[in-house]
């Protein structure tokens, strides 16, 4: 009886010693915190969290030796992913914070597989349902890329276990300098060159005649970022590790470089895309444009409208010249493509003196110490005289990051803090730096004033996935309305283009600021622009065309808008950061932005096909050697010209304060219903303000799949309406399974003469 009290009695003692230790074991911890409940006396969330954890440390009685301050084991407070912040906690400090006013959820800090293309997943593409399996992946799907070139060693284009080349491909891998046919593969089909204009443009100029891209790197990030094989352990320097993909990852690639120097001449881009037809590719991928030229002189829009008859779907980038300059490639027959964020952040971490730890953007590729700095304050780090003076050996704190980095870097300051709400993080390479938004601009300002002896350390190559909100449109993404052919909105679609991870050259030095005569060299590399962009969509169509190889590229398009997102991560409207975080109109986002998965059951497509590209450039006035020039056909048929396109959008023009000009405005639209068979859609407008909408009928009964009914849409000017305004609403279009919806614009924006 007395060996089992006393096995009892040391079984007790052990669990307690064992709960005790558990209760006084750190980890990390994400708390979800109700901002409404912030008391008065604080001036900012940061500030805030930082008490509230303290009050946890200070109310638990264990281990109180080996506690930290809470400065110290805040690891990040949140504005945009989350209302709250992350902390290295014990069980019982957790206990002991769950009864702070506020304290809404907590939940541990797991580890995330990444992803590091990230857009698939992003975009919600996985191997078990949606677009990924329904168009296996897009195997068979031959996507053409105008570009730089391609490095054909790139782990992004081998072929295994890709099945053979389909028999209908007419092209080839062109033996050339540098680039042996052998190269090729069965992912990697084909690769030609064309420089010929641009040799006779530049007689003098010495290029090399080769498809491999040993000048830019564009055309295989672009590439890869369209179809890229699935690689394994990649990173950029330890930001974004983890898995490569492309969206259409079983794809076929034909490269057909025409772009030198970050040059094109338009002879060349016409050869290549005209080769591409040939050649037999299901998708064209053109970054690339021209600014300010008539449909009938830009060469994409007419190499395009070739490729559109043959049933080729064409994706193009929208341009990179932000809210200020309007869009490229507005061309009715192709889809224009905006550029979004995604929800990943690359970062550095600024800890101050005080222990208080922020969080920025940063792409710094170097090793920092880990010792504290002096930190200052130097406004808008635009004056170089007192840069010089009294920069050198410190972290400089500055509201301007656009114009005075290099500045900084020249005044031998140790690294730089950047107060800014842009989102490009992509120029800080080689000089370490963090951009932080304004809120915790402030926090920093405020600590430098108080403390004469103010210090900071920075580090960095941190990756954060889930990040709130997302997708916005970015600041450099190109808007409509197009000058080239105002009547049809553009753009079509958002996809991802900020910050993305595709291949790069392995011999090609990566895209850095060499201050300091660095050069480095990767196998992947992070870039921005509508040109990333364009090639998510191009991959998207490749899906499409794998899995609905009956549809046209206007069917695809579509199919694309009409199910696109336009709300966030966090349930809210897109925002445009080029327009200060407001709500993105369709000039910005065009549709919404892409979501695969329901592409790939839309319901009902707006269709359309080359008599009705037709029908619209005969209502522009042009004259018969412009539409010849478009068409290559000198005999058309121009007795229905109409403005009004079968698009799965809308775009109408008001005069602004003139009651003489026309104030109602009528669209006709014909939908073919590719969903069930017999089934009702009923139409839903959202309000636009200053104006009445309707549409007639208002509900649509298919007897049959593949059926054809239209519809009238009617804008009428409610009042007289102020010049350059821009109104939008939507759309939509429903029955028991689908949401078809389309934007409205109604704008005073005047048309150029």
């Amino acid at each position: 009886m007395a060996s089992t009290i006393c096995y009892c009695l040391w079984f007790s003692y052990v669990t307690i010693l064992h709960l005790v230790s558990s209760l006084a074991k750190s980890d990390n911890y994400i708390i979800h915190m109700d901002l409404s409940a912030m008391p008065k006396p604080f001036t900012n969330y940061h500030s805030w969290y930082l008490s509230t954890l303290s009050s946890a440390l200070d109310n638990t009685d264990l281990d109180t030796n080996n506690l930290n301050s809470a400065s110290s084991r805040l690891i990040y407070t949140y504005t945009n992913v989350m209302n709250g912040f992350s902390a290295s906690l014990s069980l019982a400090e957790l206990e002991a914070l769950k009864s702070s006013a506020g304290y809404i959820s907590s939940m541990p800090d797991l580890p995330i597989k990444l992803d590091t293309t990230h857009s698939p997943q992003f975009l919600g593409l996985n191997h078990r349902t949606g677009a990924w399996p329904a168009a296996k992946f897009g195997q068979d799907v031959i996507i053409g890329v105008v570009d730089t070139g391609l490095w054909p060693e790139s782990k992004s284009f081998k072929d295994d276990g890709m099945t053979e080349i389909p028999s209908r491909w007419k092209g080839q891998c062109v033996n050339s300098i540098g680039f042996n046919s052998s190269l090729c593969n069965k992912k990697l089909i084909g690769a030609r060159f064309f420089n010929k204009g641009y040799r006779a443009e530049n007689p003098n100029i010495t290029i090399v005649n080769s498809a491999r891209d040993d000048t830019d790197g564009h055309g295989t990030h672009t590439s890869s970022t369209a179809a890229g094989s699935r690689v394994d352990g990649v990173s950029f320097f330890g930001y974004a590790p983890g898995s490569a993909t492309g969206v259409a990852p079983r794809a076929r690639v034909a490269m057909y470089k025409a772009v030198w120097y970050d040059h094109a001449v338009a002879s060349d881009v016409i050869a290549a895309i005209d080769s591409a037809i040939s050649d037999g590719v299901d998708v064209l991928s053109l970054s690339l444009g021209y600014d300010n030229v008539p449909l009938y002189e830009d060469p994409v829009a007419l190499a395009t409208f070739a490729a559109m008859e043959k049933g080729i779907f064409v994706s193009t980038s929208a341009g990179n010249d932000g809210p200020d300059k309007p869009l490229h490639n507005g061309t009715p027959w192709v889809t224009t493509v905006a550029a979004g964020t995604l929800d990943r952040e690359l970062r550095g971490t600024l800890k101050l003196g005080n222990g208080v730890s922020i969080t920025g953007l940063s792409v710094y590729l170097g090793n920092f110490s880990s010792s504290h700095f002096p930190i200052t304050f130097m406004g808008l780090c635009n004056n170089d005289t007192e840069l010089t003076t009294k920069a050198k050996g410190k972290i400089v704190v500055c509201e301007n990051f656009i114009y005075s980095s290099i500045l900084i870097q020249e005044a031998e300051a140790v690294g730089a803090v950047f107060i800014s709400n842009d989102s490009d993080s992509s120029f800080g390479h080689m000089f370490p730096s963090i951009i932080i938004d304004s809120m915790n601009g402030d926090i920093v300002k405020a600590y430098i004033k108080k403390n004469s002896d103010s210090t900071a350390s920075m580090s960095f190559k941190t990756t954060a996935l889930g990040t709130k909100p997302a997708p916005s449109v970015d600041s450099y993404s190109s808007r409509g309305p197009s000058k080239t052919c105002p009547f049809v909105l553009k753009p079509d679609i958002t996809a991802p283009g900020t910050l993305i991870l595709a291949a790069w050259p392995e011999k090609l030095q990566v895209d850095v600021d060499n201050y300091g005569n660095v050069t480095l060299f990767n196998s992947f590399n992070i870039v921005s622009g509508t040109s990333m962009a364009c090639p998510h969509i191009a991959g998207v169509g490749a899906l499409l065309k794998g899995a609905r190889p009956d549809w046209s590229p206007a069917a695809i398009r579509s199919a694309i808008m009409t199910t696109s997102d336009i709300f966030d991560n966090t349930g809210r409207f897109i925002k445009d950061v080029g327009e200060g975080y407001k709500r993105a109109t369709p000039l910005a986002l065009g549709a919404g932005h892409v979501n695969p998965n329901r592409a790939l059951f839309p319901g009902l497509v707006y269709d359309a096909g080359v008599q009705d590209y037709v029908n619209l450039l005969c209502a522009l006035n042009f004259t018969q050697k412009n539409i010849t020039a478009i068409t290559r056909f000198s005999s058309f048929n121009c007795s229905s010209p109409s403005l009004d396109l079968n698009y799965p959008s809308f775009i109408a023009y008001f005069h602004a304060n003139d009651s003489s000009s026309r104030r109602v405005q009528e669209f006709q639209r014909t939908v073919t219903n590719v969903g069930v068979g017999q089934t009702t859609y009923v139409a839903r407008v959202t309000p636009i303000k200053g104006f009445r909408v309707s549409v007639i009928p208002n509900k649509l009964v298919f007897k049959e799949k593949n059926e054809k009914l239209s519809y009238k849409l009617r804008i009428e000017d409610a009042r007289m309406t102020r010049e350059n305004e821009v109104a939008f609403g939507y759309l939509t279009w429903r029955d028991m399974k689908h949401v078809v919806r389309s934007p409205i614009v109604a704008t005073t924006l005047k048309l150029e003469s």
